[in-house]
C-alpha cells in the first residue's frame, strides 16, 4: 500500500507504467508512420503536468500539447525541451512569452496570424505555427468556406512558418456520423486548397483520443491523444474498442467513526436519514478538493475492499460514508475514492455517471492541493 501524505490526509497515486502502456496502445493503433503529440493540458488531466511530461518524453514523445502559454512556460521552466504546441488559443499579449519560451502556437484567426508575424519579425525569430480550421466544432478556427479570403494572407508572412494544419472533431465518439464525415470532407478539401496554392504542410492532424481509437482515416501525420493516455474514456462505450490502463488512484483515510441511532440525519439539510443504527465514517475530502457535491447520496467509496455508499451531502472538506455492513473498519483505514482496492474498482467513468458529467471533468477537477505521488 502506498503511504498517504499524513498532513494532507489524501493523495493521488499516478502509475507511470500505466501511462507508458497506454502510449504503446496509441502507437499500435496509429502505426509507426504517425507521430504522437501527447496532450498534457489541465495539469495533464489532473495527473501532474511536469512528471507526466517527463515520463512521456522519456518514452520518445517529441511533442506535447498544452492549453495556454502559461502551461507551456511551466514545462519549459521545469526543463522540458520537447516541442510544445499551445492548443487553447492566444491573446496578442501572449506573443512575447510565446517567443521567449519557444512555444508553437495554434493560430485560429487572421488578426493573430498578422500579429505573430510582426512580433516574430521584430524579434528576429521564426515562429512555427499550426493553422486551425473550424470544420464543424463552432469554436476556434478559420472557416473552410472562407478559404479564398484568408488563404492569400499566408503568402506575405515573414516570420511565421506554416508547420501544420489541424482541426478538431465535435463528435469523434460517433465515427460514422454525418458530423464526423462532413468534418473530414471539409478538412481534406481545405487542406488540398492550401497545398494547391503552393504551401507546404509538414504536419496534418485532427484525431483526438476517440478518433485515435475509432477513426483511422483521421490519423493523418500526427494524432493528439489526451484522456486515453491516462486510461480514461470520454465516452464509456469506447472501452469496448480499446483496453486502457487507468493511471490514477485517489485515496484518503478514515478520519472518524461514529455509531448513530436509527432516524439520524446526516450532513447539511438532512438529505439522508439512517434507517437503522448505522456506523458512519467521515473522510477528509470534499468539494474543495474536487470531490463533487453532485456525488452526494449517489457515489460510493472503497474501504477494506468493499463499497461503502456516500451518505448525506458532500461538504467543502468532509464526506460521509455508511460502513455499517463492513466489518472491522478503524480510523486511519485507507479509503479509495477513485481506483481499485481489493477486487473492487471505482472508475472515472462510473463516478462521472453519478455526477452527471464526463470522466475528463472528474480527473481534472481534483485540486492541485491534493499531493500527487508517482510509482
Amino acid at each position: 500500500m502506498f503511504p498517504i501524505d499524513k498532513a494532507a490526509g489524501t493523495c493521488c497515486v499516478v502509475d507511470l507504467s500505466a501511462l507508458r502502456a497506454n502510449l504503446r496502445t496509441v502507437r499500435r493503433l496509429v502505426g509507426p508512420g504517425v507521430e504522437v503529440l501527447a496532450v498534457v493540458k489541465a495539469d495533464a488531466y489532473g495527473h501532474g503536468d511536469i512528471e507526466t511530461a517527463r515520463a512521456l518524453c522519456a518514452e520518445g514523445v517529441g511533442r506535447l500539447g498544452v492549453a495556454t502559454v502559461a502551461e507551456g512556460a511551466r514545462l519549459r521552466e521545469a526543463g522540458i525541451d520537447a516541442a510544445i504546441l499551445v492548443l487553447g488559443g492566444l491573446y496578442p499579449d501572449d506573443a512575447a512569452a510565446l517567443v521567449r519560451y519557444s512555444l508553437d502556437p495554434v493560430v485560429a484567426s487572421l488578426g493573430l496570424l498578422r500579429h505573430l508575424d510582426a512580433v516574430g519579425d521584430e524579434h528576429g525569430a521564426e515562429i512555427p505555427c499550426h493553422l486551425k480550421l473550424d470544420t464543424g466544432m463552432g469554436r476556434l478556427g478559420l472557416l473552410p468556406d472562407a478559404v479564398e479570403e484568408w488563404l492569400p494572407e499566408l503568402d506575405g508572412l515573414k516570420a511565421v512558418r506554416l508547420q501544420g494544419v489541424m482541426s478538431h472533431f465535435a463528435r469523434a465518439e460517433e465515427p460514422e456520423s454525418q458530423s464526423c464525415r462532413g468534418q473530414l470532407r471539409a478538412f481534406r478539401r481545405t487542406l488540398k486548397r492550401i497545398r494547391v496554392a503552393g504551401h507546404d504542410v509538414p504536419l496534418v492532424h485532427m484525431a483526438n483520443s476517440a478518433a485515435v481509437m475509432g477513426l483511422p482515416e483521421a490519423h493523418f501525420d500526427m494524432v493528439r491523444p489526451g484522456g486515453m493516455l491516462y486510461g480514461i474514456y470520454s465516452h464509456p462505450p469506447l472501452a469496448e474498442r480499446v483496453r486502457l490502463a487507468p493511471a490514477l488512484t485517489w485515496k484518503t483515510r478514515v478520519l472518524q467513526l461514529k455509531t448513530l441511532p436509527k432516524h439520524s440525519p446526516i450532513s447539511y439539510g438532512g438529505t439522508f436519514v439512517t434507517c437503522r443504527e448505522s456506523t458512519i465514517a467521515t473522510v477528509p475530502v470534499g468539494y474543495a478538493d474536487g470531490y463533487k457535491r453532485s456525488l452526494s447520496n449517489k457515489a460510493a467509496v472503497l474501504i477494506r475492499g468493499r463499497r461503502a455508499p456516500v451518505v448525506g451531502r458532500v461538504t467543502m472538506d468532509l464526506t460521509m460514508a455508511d460502513v455499517t455492513a463492513i466489518e472491522g473498519v478503524q480510523p486511519g483505514d485507507e479509503v479509495v475514492l477513485l481506483g481499485t482496492q481489493g477486487g473492487e474498482t471505482i472508475s472515472a467513468e462510473e463516478m462521472a455517471g453519478w455526477a452527471d458529467t464526463i470522466s475528463y471533468e472528474i480527473v481534472t477537477s481534483i485540486g492541485r492541493g491534493v499531493p500527487r505521488h508517482y510509482t
